[in-house]
């Protein structure tokens, strides 16, 4: 006589839970997630009259001046003679960056013809000064 078995091993995997696990992490991560809106010194951006946006942020290096004659690049501080060799290191990197120079209105114009100096002498040539729209 031949008995057939009565339990059967199940190896399916209930997903009925799914959907409310996936949106109680979806709203944890939106609670607890801060974007950082701009990094680098405190600057006061000069006003211009028209303003052209830079196309890509990707082949973008920005170098932050404050008042105080501070130069920040990636979140760090540096003096305007290691600019050359920074800037040298990330235009091996990236052939096309583009440096993005935000300087405060008050800054001393000799520290940002330094900055060019240096940035002459890392052949990083394509320069962009950014600014505020002038508000009339």
């Amino acid at each position: 006589m031949k008995f057939s078995r009565k339990t059967k091993i199940s190896s399916e995997i209930p997903t009925a839970s799914m959907p409310d696990i996936i949106f109680m992490l979806l709203i944890f991560f939106m609670v607890t997630t801060v974007l950082r809106e701009s990094s680098g010194l405190p600057v006061e951006l000069p006003k211009a009259k028209r303003i052209e946006k830079l196309k890509s942020r990707r082949h973008t290096s920005q170098i932050w001046v404050s008042r105080e004659g501070l130069i920040s690049i990636d979140d760090r501080l540096f003096n305007v003679s290691d600019i050359r060799h920074i800037m040298y290191d990330k235009r091996v990197s990236d052939p096309m960056i583009t440096v993005s120079l935000k300087a405060d209105e008050s800054a001393k114009m000799e520290l940002i013809s330094g900055i060019h100096e240096e940035l002459r002498q890392a052949d990083a040539l394509k320069l962009n000064y950014s600014t505020k729209t002038l508000v009339n």
